[in-house]
């Protein structure tokens, strides 16, 4: 049998090995004019958020995880000359580059950076026009769009790790994002998966690719058990991505039973599920005010002949949670302590976007100090960080972190 790196079948089972990405300089390409078209609403201070970003590694690596950063397993996987120029090819492609001789000169940039980690780390900072010649002759593809002062875009977004792939069981979702200035992220994992040493002939079950044309993203994947896996249908996630992923999710065999697809309002406030909702204990989840009452839930399964079989069921969360994971009762923990001001500000800075470690141990930012209160006084154990600078991007250590190795629930 071959080895199975990826192990995720909870949100909750000790995590042993997690997926950062070290913000870089895709932070300070970033310019007011541009802002919505990157989806950022603010412009982080860049050695702030990396001091910020350490922290986070630190206080995971104290409590017992490896971590490991998306540039170095990419830059690892390019192993050879030719694996390093497929590579810049299919980027190239995928960056809508216009020009035709400013292509070539972005290609020539490039190949010229020997180290491959740098090179990893430029073709996600972006390309300033600045950075190139000036052309002595133009095609007309050269000239359009000469105002704009980028030849590629920054990925700003890479340091959310969870969004461009989720590990689930042994496999993992390869996604489609929501935005084309995310969409090109996923070039990192599709080479890390195929190409590195350690997944390249591995078992690593492909749930979802690219090539798909409807978008899903890993803020939407959430394990709830070894046998349920919870998906939200938000402004990221489509309706028939889940239906793929359910496909693959049963096809690999690896003892899931249930999707649970949550049908969430689609807006920038509940951007994924993981925004509104994030499991911390066996029986305790956080919460966003705004998810109580009726939910619209579908449960997928698969009848005897392999189809998928959908059934709609409203009820509340709490009545849903318990339905799903054998439970008699759930407490679901209320970002801002359930004052209505104080979720709506919290929930903006993520309060209820946690990163749980082990059972009823959790990394949440300081920032949101009436929501910790309410975790602290249900029992929780937490690890309080700062993150001024990282939240400016709307995500909290859950969004930052892609779990690769969780150990089994005892229970």
């Amino acid at each position: 049998m071959a080895e199975k790196p990826i192990q995720v079948f909870s949100e909750i089972g000790k995590l042993k090995e997690v997926l950062l990405h070290r913000p870089g300089k895709e932070l300070e390409n970033l310019v007011p004019d541009y802002l919505e078209r990157l989806l950022f609403d603010d412009i982080p201070y860049l050695e702030r958020a990396q001091e910020e970003h350490d922290n986070f590694a630190k206080v995971l690596e104290k409590n017992g995880v490896k971590v490991v950063y998306l540039e170095d397993l990419a830059a690892e996987a390019l192993s050879t000359p030719e694996l390093k120029e497929q590579f810049l090819d299919e980027y190239l492609d995928q960056a809508n580059i216009r020009g035709v001789k400013t292509k070539a000169q972005i290609r020539e940039l490039l190949l010229g950076i020997e180290d491959n980690k740098e090179f990893i780390l430029k073709t996600m900072a972006g390309i300033q026009k600045a950075e190139l010649p000036e052309l002595e002759e133009k095609n007309l593809s050269d000239m359009v769009d000469s105002d704009y002062p980028f030849a590629i875009d920054p990925m700003p977004n890479l340091y959310f790790t969870r969004d461009n792939f989720a590990s689930i069981g042994y496999g993992i979702s390869l996604n489609r994002m929501y935005s084309v200035t995310r969409n090109r992220e996923v070039i990192y994992a599709k080479y890390i998966f195929n190409y590195h040493p350690k997944y390249k002939d591995a078992y690593v079950p492909r749930l979802y690719s690219p090539e798909y044309t409807s978008r899903i993203e890993g803020g939407d994947e959430l394990v709830l058990s070894n046998k349920v896996l919870a998906v939200g249908m938000s402004q990221r996630t489509a309706p028939e991505s889940i239906e793929v992923l359910a496909q693959h999710l049963f096809d690999a065999d690896m003892g899931f039973e249930k999707i649970l697809a949550f049908d969430l309002a689609v807006n920038r406030k509940f951007m994924h599920l993981d925004t509104v909702f994030t499991m911390v204990d066996y029986d305790k989840f956080t919460i966003h005010p705004e998810i109580e009452g009726d939910l619209t839930v579908y449960s997928i399964t698969r009848d005897e002949n392999k189809e998928l079989h959908i059934v709609q069921e409203t009820a509340k969360l709490e009545d849903i949670l318990c339905k799903a994971l054998g439970l008699e009762k759930v407490t679901l923990i209320r970002c801002g302590n359930g004052n209505i001001t104080a979720a709506a500000r919290e929930q903006w800075n993520d309060g209820s976007n946690t990163l749980t470690i082990a059972p009823g141990e959790v990394v949440v930012y300081d920032r949101n100090v009436i929501t910790n209160k309410a975790l602290e006084a249900h029992g929780l154990n937490l690890h309080v960080i700062p993150g001024s600078e990282l939240v400016r991007g709307r995500g909290g250590p859950r969004c930052m972190s892609m779990p690769l190795f969780r150990e089994p629930l005892e229970k």
